[in-house]
């Protein structure tokens, strides 16, 4: 007569193997989620400052529809900007945009927030200084997303 015998669990050596195989399966994909995050980051960036040039290109038309140069011009939904040689100043051109969340803004310059270095994260955007020189937005700096 054979007995049989039923398994009811896994023994202590296929769990450690399990275990092991789990650890090194995340030490290769934690630096891609972090890599990620970085890309995820600039992109955010990127899509800022294409923002920022399509606002600053619409208030400029705004203005030039209203024969406005200087002053405060109302841009709807409640906002105005103020007008620096036809386009908005670098105080005011966070007003024609719809959201900034995770951002901050300082003297033109957006700083992503949530960046490892937020200081070496940010899209600038310079007002125009004359009425022939355009107001400008610099290429993203990524050093620290």
């Amino acid at each position: 007569m054979s007995m049989q015998v039923k398994q009811q669990g896994f023994t202590l050596i296929e769990l450690i193997v399990v275990i092991t195989i789990l650890g090194i399966l995340a030490a290769f994909a934690l630096p891609r989620f972090v890599d990620l995050q970085r890309d995820a980051r600039i992109a955010t960036l990127n899509g800022l400052a294409g923002s920022l040039k399509s606002a600053s290109a619409m208030v400029h038309a705004k203005a030039l529809a209203k024969g406005q140069t200087a002053g405060t011009l109302d841009i709807g939904d409640g906002q105005s900007v103020r007008l620096s040689n036809g386009y908005a100043t670098t105080a005011t051109i966070g007003n024609a945009l719809q959201d900034l969340t995770g951002f901050s803004l300082r003297n033109g310059k957006f700083t992503l927030t949530g960046a490892p270095t937020p200081a070496e994260c940010y899209v600038q955007y310079t007002a125009a200084t004359s009425s022939t020189a355009p107001a400008t937005v610099g290429t993203p700096v990524t050093n620290g997303c």
